[in-house]
């Protein structure tokens, strides 16, 4: 697979795996003083398990992937030391959010969270809840779970496509998937931000309403969000 890649998908296969995970056992002393730096002050950044991919390919349009668990301190920590080791990614899926009028609505995170300010779609690194009784990681299920509970919509208000679009970087692939809410962005924004503010614990700041690369360039977006956006713009 290439750095830099943008991938469309005939379908995507993910399981879980046993794996010795180098960089988490020896370097276990500076993942814990990482952690202490960047987490404190924020109680809201909680060192839960999560599940890393250590394996992956593409075969017959299918990707296929192994997954381990392990710590998201030691996650945090090799991400923020520039991905050293054997390639690992963290292979996530999102929900490619778009109103009835097309634009685009991405969460903006909140203060609290690992990554304050920026803008992407709803997402979040798989973890045990994604995990099924037969092994294999709930992608698909991942992407709904994380964007009903970050915008507070529900299944009966928004449409799942079948397609999947890889979004590939270093350390990381965003497994894009096409959903939609049938109203217009700024109704959808406005709902949305109603519902976040009943929460204990919003996730996310605020809903981004994109409509074109001149809203994208404006907003601080991780490096894996323009090119998608640019590439679903190039079909439109």
């Amino acid at each position: 697979m290439v750095d830099g890649a943008i991938v469309e998908l005939a379908g995507l296969e993910a399981l879980i795996e046993p794996y010795d995970w180098v960089f988490a056992r020896e370097r276990a002393d500076e993942v814990a003083a990482h952690w202490g730096r960047i987490s404190a002050g924020k109680p809201a950044m909680f060192n839960g398990k999560v599940m890393l991919q250590h394996r992956a390919a593409i075969v017959d349009g299918v990707f296929r992937a192994g997954y381990f668990e392990t710590d998201y301190a030691a996650f945090i920590s090799w991400r923020d030391f520039g991905h050293p080791g054997p390639v690992v990614r963290n292979g996530f899926a999102m929900a490619a959010l778009r109103a009835a009028d097309g634009a685009f609505l991405c969460g903006v995170m909140g203060r609290h969270t690992a990554n304050p300010g920026k803008v992407y779609f709803a997402a979040g690194t798989p973890d045990r809840e994604d995990a099924r009784p037969d092994g294999t990681l709930d992608l698909a299920g991942s992407v709904t779970r994380e964007l009903c509970e970050e915008t507070g919509l529900t299944l009966d208000e928004i449409t799942v496509e079948e397609s999947w679009t890889a979004v590939i970087q270093p350390g990381r692939i965003a497994f894009m998937r096409p959903v939609s809410v049938a109203m217009p962005a700024e109704a959808a924004r406005a709902m949305m931000l109603a519902r976040m503010a009943t929460q204990d614990e919003p996730e996310l700041a605020d809903i981004a309403i994109v409509r074109g690369p001149e809203d994208a360039e404006c907003l601080d977006m991780p490096h894996f969000m323009r090119p998608y956006l640019a590439h679903i713009w190039r079909q439109d």
